[in-house]
């Protein structure tokens, strides 16, 4: 027996795990019409997910505007129907008329471990920012942080918190006290030693979280999917945006919200998944040790692979990045990944609208990551 995260009960849960093609798969050959196929696909996907009732679009308070670096940016909050207000940043080139709809990007902060901040992880407005973040910019963006990037060349950009980051976390101080354990709430100097405290307890938390989520009748995924999708309102409603050329992407924790955002609402035209990107097998028997509870969605792998999800927005173009060396996913199973839905590419008549770049080293989203990442977005929302 291959060793994996089941032992001896590994051989038995693959058998249950729909090796070929799932129910809703357009690969089964049962589905004729795409359209048809992609309706049905995206019903039984969201009832899997079972996102919380979506809220009508929050109207934004700007409680900062300014420049910085040539960019244009307003901090923004809004009110969701849970938790505390939401906070985001929105970039655009400082030249851009006030009424001049540009192209825009949703972008998705990732993971990381780190719990404390959110959007800063992507993007910045200022130069006084805390040395953790920066250090971030440095680790996973080649010091690029890659919302500010891409308001650099004309897309106007939002960045905004998601459950339980940042203004949107999980407070130690709300939560029961036998839950607390060692965990501290930072205060406004920020020390870095509570953060670290701080983000351990919020990972350990993740157990709570997602149990708390089933009983409430929903996802993580799903509620991830809710809160990205009123951000998208918010976006998509701006009066400097142009609704018809709109783009999501994110690496990691952000990759893994696009596969659902991006398969999910046709409002995106145009996406780059980044650094999360492979099949429900590798997770089931390999890789789940390494990953939140965040990814999962209940059931779902009997009807469509893990990237057959992303694969359901086609014809609409879609970029995957990955690396060959990123210990959160095995290569083999991230090729065939990308084959999966390569295939659901090619049937719904769109084969060139998918791309599978793989580069070489650990978990990023480098300067060149970046660049194709960008070219990719131009050479597709170059018209409306």
């Amino acid at each position: 027996m291959t060793p994996n995260q089941l032992g001896a009960y590994g051989p038995w849960a693959a058998s249950l795990h729909v090796s070929g093609t799932g129910r809703m798969s357009l690969r089964s050959g049962k589905f004729k019409n795409v359209n048809a196929w992609r309706k049905q696909a995206r019903a039984r996907a969201l009832e899997c997910l079972a996102p919380p009732p979506a809220p009508r679009t929050p109207k934004p308070k700007v409680e900062e505007r300014g420049t910085y670096d040539g960019l244009y940016f307003e901090r923004l909050t809004w009110q969701l129907p849970w938790g505390p207000r939401t906070e985001a940043v929105f970039l655009k080139p400082a030249s851009a008329g006030p009424r001049e709809k540009l192209p825009a990007v949703l972008g998705l902060h990732d993971h990381a471990g780190r719990k404390f901040w959110g959007w800063k992880k992507i993007a910045k407005y200022k130069d006084e920012h805390h040395p953790l973040t920066r250090e971030h910019h440095e680790k996973y963006y080649a010091g690029k942080p890659w919302a500010n990037e891409a308001a650099k060349r004309g897309y106007a950009v939002l960045a905004h918190d998601t459950f339980p980051f940042a203004s949107r976390k999980v407070n130690v101080a709300d939560v029961h006290e036998r839950i607390r354990g060692k965990g501290v709430d930072p205060d406004a100097s920020e020390r870095n030693e509570d953060i670290e405290i701080y983000n351990q307890w919020a990972g350990e938390h993740e157990h709570q979280v997602a149990k708390s989520l089933f009983c409430a009748g929903t996802t993580w995924p799903g509620v991830y999917l809710a809160e990205d999708q009123a951000a998208l309102s918010i976006l998509c409603a701006r009066p400097d945006v142009d609704n018809k050329r709109v783009a999501c992407g994110g690496l990691s924790g952000g990759g893994m919200r696009t596969v659902y955002l991006a398969g999910l609402d046709d409002r995106i035209r145009c996406c780059a998944c980044v650094g999360f990107f492979t099949t429900w097998r590798d997770f089931l028997l390999h890789k789940a040790f390494t990953h939140t509870w965040m990814a999962y969605t209940p059931l779902l792998p009997q009807d469509l692979d893990f990237s057959e999800v992303l694969a359901l927005r086609a014809p609409l173009p879609t970029l995957v990045q990955n690396t060959t060396e990123d210990p959160l996913y095995t290569l083999a199973e991230v090729k065939r990944a990308g084959k999966i839905a390569a295939d659901v590419y090619k049937r719904a008549g769109a084969a060139k609208a998918f791309k599978l770049s793989l580069y070489p080293g650990g978990h990023k989203f480098d300067a060149a990551m970046q660049g194709e990442a960008f070219a990719w977005l131009e050479k597709w929302m170059e018209k409306p």
